[in-house]
């Protein structure tokens, strides 16, 4: 070698020069009717990874490189479990998933067990924190404080005396329509009707003409987009004429597209959060989103954001990205977020989360009503 020749960096030097790779697994449904969902989760976590690399983010002093390791459970429980296994296997430093309470819940325990911490964006049922882990967080309110935001909603609705209760047997719709039957009931609500379908029905039409012949004022379905649209579409054919009235995951475009704008229009959804449109900060992220990916928000985008930044926040707190060493700090956040304020309570569930109802008022999702923190619940 010549002397004024450089030597080539040492293995030690180059080490020591190389990022911090952290994994953090994306879990929820990539394929089947829901998968328009479950992508755009998919994209409000990777949108945040690109965010944090592009901040150069820190954590115990080193460079840190982020990566997603997305996976697909199909919205099935049994793939949940093959698919949490995975994320262990695969040595993530932490979960946001699953989607659905259907999967997030058995998915849970397998978290539980390796120590790893889960942040769902999106499932709502109460079951998903009760069972005591503490690597179980949600960053969205939960059915029962959704659930009798929309009673509440419901019986100011005037008129609205008699109410048909549809359940599509997944556990997000048993939640959400047991939550709603108990709130309308305290409320002083007649119960007209209390009708099981699937989440992978498409004929409604045997349950509606039931429906129909008794004369509700109001029908609430506790279940998704993709069965709601078709439902509204066969109301309308029938003729039904009173308003439908669902949880968060209905108030998403895809509703409108698949049901039209005629047979939509009048419809309520719920949003866990305050008003999007009045939050600081979504509009530049729904800019961001949109230039991105080429498509509008769906719905818990901004909730799988929120969750990935909390999730980096607790890592940089502690120092590190061991799962038991920045644990306590996930259970500590206070994050001023795209959705809003993120704090947990003991169990891991959102504190003082608002919701907010939206209607269908010419072809696009409209506010209509606000519910802060405790004033959502019926007492």
């Amino acid at each position: 070698m010549s002397a004024c020749s450089k030597p080539a960096d040492s293995p030690n030097v180059a080490a020591a020069d190389a990022p911090l790779i952290v994994k953090i697994g994306q879990a929820g449904q990539l394929t089947g009717p829901q998968a328009h969902l479950g992508k755009d989760n998919e994209y409000g976590v990777e949108l945040a990874i690109e965010t944090l690399n592009a901040e150069q983010r820190k954590i115990g002093g080193r460079r840190v490189q982020f990566e997603m390791v997305a996976e697909d459970d199909a919205a099935s429980p049994q793939q949940a479990t093959v698919v949490a296994q995975h994320l262990v296997d695969e040595h993530v430093a932490g979960v946001i998933g699953h989607w659905n309470s259907g999967t997030t819940i058995p998915a849970s325990a397998i978290y539980a067990r390796a120590g790893i911490p889960q942040i769902s964006p999106s499932a709502t049922n109460p079951a998903y924190t009760k069972q005591g882990f503490k690597t179980a967080f949600r960053d969205i309110a939960n059915d029962t404080v959704q659930s009798q935001a929309l009673g509440r909603f419901a019986m100011a609705l005037p008129g609205v005396k008699r109410i048909a209760l549809i359940d599509d047997r997944s556990a997000a719709s048993q939640g959400q329509v047991d939550e709603f039957e108990r709130a309308v009931k305290t409320l002083g609500a007649d119960i007209v009707a209390h009708e099981y379908t699937t989440d992978h029905a498409v004929d409604f039409r045997s349950i509606l003409t039931g429906i129909k012949n008794l004369h509700p004022d109001l029908v609430f379905y506790g279940g998704m987009d993709a069965q709601a649209g078709l439902m509204l579409k066969q109301m309308h054919a029938l003729g039904i004429k009173v308003p439908l009235l669902g949880a968060d995951g209905m108030q998403t475009p895809q509703l409108i597209a698949l049901a039209g704008a005629e047979a939509a229009e009048g419809t309520y959804a719920s949003s866990p959060g305050a008003q999007k449109e009045t939050l600081p900060g979504y509009a530049t992220f729904d800019r961001r989103f949109r230039e991105r990916f080429n498509t509008a928000v769906q719905l818990y985008a901004p909730n799988s954001y929120d969750a990935t930044m909390v999730l980096a926040n607790a890592m940089q707190a502690a120092g590190s990205a061991q799962p038991a060493d920045y644990l306590p700090e996930l259970a500590k956040t206070d994050y001023a977020g795209i959705t809003g304020r993120i704090r947990f309570d003991s169990a891991g569930d959102m504190r003082g989360s608002a919701i907010t109802v939206y209607q269908v008022q010419r072809g696009a999702w409209h506010p209509v009503k606000t519910f802060q923190g405790n004033d959502a619940q019926t007492g």
